[in-house]
Formats: C-alpha cells, structure tokens, sequence
C-alpha cells in the first residue's frame, strides 16, 4: 500500500506537519537519521502567531511586553513567548506513523530513496530537513549562556538590545543581546548576529557576551550552559513539497521560522497550499528586507531599529508574523521607509535594489556582507 503522506525532517516543522496529518486520519511515514533526537535549541514566538491547537504546556515562559533597544528603548506591546521544547516536541505526537530511522537522499513529489537504498513511496512526500549551510547563504549566528534567574535580577527580558556595551569596535559589524526567561528559574542571555554573510564567528560573540555582561554586572562562572546557533535565514524552496525553513518559512530579518511552521501545519495536512500569491510576494519582499540589512553599515542598525519598533505594533506584526499578509507588509515597509533619516533612507533603497553607493570612504556592512 502507498503512504498518504511521508515527512522527511524531524526538527519542530516536521513533526508539527506529520502530527497534524495523523490528527486527519492520514497515514504517515516519518524519515530522519535521529527520529528520537532531543531539541537542544531555544523556541520562541510572539503569542498571536501560535495556532489554538498547540499545548499550552509547551510555553515555557511569556513576556508581556518585552523590551527592544535601538539608540533608545522601546516597549513592544505584544507578547513574547519562550517554548520548553520537550513538552513541544511530546505534544507533537507521532503515535500511529511509521518511524524509519535513515537519511533521505533523493525525494520526488511521490517517493524518496533513503541511504540504506530503501525506496518509500506515498500520494505526498514533504521535505522538512532544514537548509543545508553554504557560503552563498547568509546565516544568523549566536552564543549564549544559561543563568540562573537570581543572577539576573534587574535584567528586564529583550527582544533586541543594540546598545555597544559589548567592546565591538564602533566600525565593526554589529550584534545585539538577546534576554528572555526560560522557565524554572533560569534565563538566556544571548550575543546575536542577526544575518551576515559570512555571520560573525562564535567565538567573537563569547567575547562580546562576556564583556556585555560584566559591564552590567551580571555574574557568570564559565560553567554556565551554553547555547550555540548557527544557521540560514536564506535559501529555502517554497513549493507545494517542501515546509518549514527547507520550505521558505524562515524569516530572513529574524530567523523565526517555527511559529509559522506551526500554523501552517494544519492547511498544509487538509491538502491546502502553504504559499497562495500573497505568501510568494510577501516572501520576495522579505528578501529584499533582508538585502537591506545586510547592506547597512554598523552605525545605522540601531536607528534602523529606532524607527522600525517606533512604528505601531499593527505594523510590526504585519512585518515580522504576517507571511500572507500582503497588504499588511507593504504597508509596514513603507511606513518604516518613511520614517528613516533621509542618509539611511537612500542606503535602504540601494541596498534592496542591489545598487551600490558612490562613496570615497568605504562603510563596511553592520551585518557582514561580503
């Protein structure tokens, strides 16, 4: 007999997309090399992006209003919130599919051969696998340690903080602390490259946490967990077989790809597509986001944030959760373009157009473009 529907990928879009068609009454076949691996990175989301499906359980912590730092602070008035991802992963159950423990090599839109040489077919095969590193991508990257929570006191959770107390040179490419609350009374702290291409090496990120964190007071021993992340924000394939961040999912101006995962798990199991028109011009709109970033020089960061998270939280939102919100990100886009200075303005411009900017002293990208 032919599977309904073969997943290949067990990372949290997966098995969210393979849980959801088990729900349906759908018949699954499951492929990954560590089908019981443990998730070892930390999940978040804004709340209004989670569907009303998902185990409360699996929310660790929520943020209110959390707090984001360009040149000044800003309260987003949404709130955040961190997922504990092994009661995410437990929720996502798999009871009924067909586990195969091998590697996917070669996949069609109705079958996959796996390493062992095994032939799987099924009405619809869905690559979840992720995005394989390349120098042509551009990544995010991260270090972060874990704290106890009494070590933090005083330290409110941040979405972003821009500010340049981690010792980088003022010329230098730009990364940003990263603060929430993981639940039991621990937090993470973290020192992000938001993209670059090449993204900034993990070792400079340890140092620039370390020197952040000493010059606010915050104790650290060096036998804290340490949180490590690396990975794309680019070159995912939408289409009606791939999902997740192999599927485009991935939000280039901040990584996030699970929360959209999640939601799109359900109309993607009932047999809808995953990128109407309005999905596949929001995406190209993203990337030309993405190209702006990656074109600012570090100096502009923290007022391009300014203005971003100045803007309405309509308008945020649209931006940063609104993956078929057509409308909503256009309209967001040229609000923060109007609100820019009119020097970064131009920046913006030619850096999403690809254009370069005549200049006789050359400004190195915030973000590490090479």
């Amino acid at each position: 007999m032919t599977t309904e529907v073969i997943v290949c990928g067990l990372g949290p879009a997966g098995r969210a997309l393979a849980s959801r068609c088990l729900v349906r009454g759908l018949s699954v076949t499951v492929v990954d090399p560590l089908p019981d691996r443990r998730w070892s990175a930390t999940y978040a989301a804004w709340a209004d992006e989670l569907p009303g499906w998902l185990d409360p359980a699996a929310i660790a912590a929520t943020v209110d209003q959390p707090t984001a730092c360009g040149t000044r602070a800003h309260r987003i008035d949404r709130p955040y919130v961190v997922l504990d991802a092994d009661r995410l992963r437990a929720s996502l159950e798999l009871t009924g599919a067909d586990v195969v423990a091998d590697r996917a090599v070669e996949l069609t839109a109705n079958t996959v051969v796996l390493a062992s040489g095994r032939l799987l077919t099924a009405r619809r095969v869905f690559d979840a696998r992720g995005i394989a590193r390349s120098a042509a991508f551009a990544e995010q990257t991260a270090y972060g340690l874990v704290l106890d929570a009494r070590h933090c006191a005083g330290v409110e959770p941040l979405f972003m903080d821009w500010r340049t107390d981690n010792g980088a040179p003022a010329d230098a490419a730009q990364s940003f602390l990263y603060a929430v609350p993981l639940g039991g009374g621990s937090m993470l702290l973290e020192e992000t490259c938001l993209a670059g291409r090449p993204a900034l090496d993990g070792a400079v990120l340890r140092d620039r946490l370390h020197h952040r964190l000493r010059s606010r007071g915050i104790e650290f021993t060096g036998d804290e967990r340490v949180e490590r992340v690396r990975f794309p924000v680019e070159g995912g394939r939408p289409g009606r077989h791939t999902f997740g961040a192999a599927g485009g999912f991935a939000h280039p101006a901040t990584g996030y790809s699970v929360a959209a995962s999640l939601t799109a798990a359900e109309a993607v199991a009932a047999g809808a597509t995953a990128w109407p028109a309005s999905a596949r011009a929001v995406y190209r709109l993203r990337a030309a986001g993405l190209r702006a970033l990656l074109g600012l020089p570090p100096a502009d960061l923290p007022v391009f944030f300014d203005a971003f998270f100045a803007m309405p939280t309509s308008a945020q939102r649209a931006y940063l959760s609104g993956r078929t919100d057509l409308t909503g990100t256009v309209t967001a886009m040229r609000t923060l373009f109007g609100a820019l200075p009119p020097q970064l303005r131009r920046r913006v411009a030619a850096a999403t157009l690809g254009m370069g900017i005549r200049s006789r002293i050359r400004m190195p990208s915030a973000m590490m473009e090479e």
